[in-house]
């Protein structure tokens, strides 16, 4: 057991995707992404490694015992965001032509922000996903 000052100990972080179609995730985040996928659950969830972290994908569903008053669904506008995932990656520019030949639709090309280059892409369900080079 162990004690909660401990914490968190050797726990891992695993990031909840609320997705409207299990396959079409799976897909993008393997396919597109690079995620392994580890396993899946009744077309209803897919859990992925990716980039060293636990990525859980879920359908949406209603309040169950152990979140009595909590509703899961995906993004219902994709240009209101609540949360987003960045990859800090060396070369912003060759990160975005992989991923652009793979199928990833981005906002814009690279944009040169003195320290930092970035751009952002989206996931099926209108996740919005980060890449970043830090120059320093």
């Amino acid at each position: 057991m162990v004690a909660t000052d401990d914490f968190p100990g050797d726990a891992e972080l695993t990031h909840i995707l609320v997705v409207a179609d299990a396959d079409a995730s799976r897909d993008f985040y393997r396919d597109v992404v690079g995620a392994e996928i580890v396993r899946e659950y009744g077309g209803t969830s897919v859990v992925a490694r990716l980039a060293g972290t636990w990525l859980l994908l879920v359908t949406g569903g209603g309040p169950t015992p152990d979140k009595p008053a909590v509703t899961f669904s995906p993004p219902d506008d994709p240009d209101r965001v609540s949360h987003a995932m960045t990859f800090r990656v060396p070369d912003c520019a060759a990160a975005y032509e992989v991923l652009t030949a793979r199928g990833a639709t981005f906002l814009t090309p690279p944009i040169d922000h003195g320290p930092e280059v970035r751009c952002f892409f989206r996931d099926p369900d209108g996740h919005l996903i980060e890449l970043s080079e830090y120059r320093g």
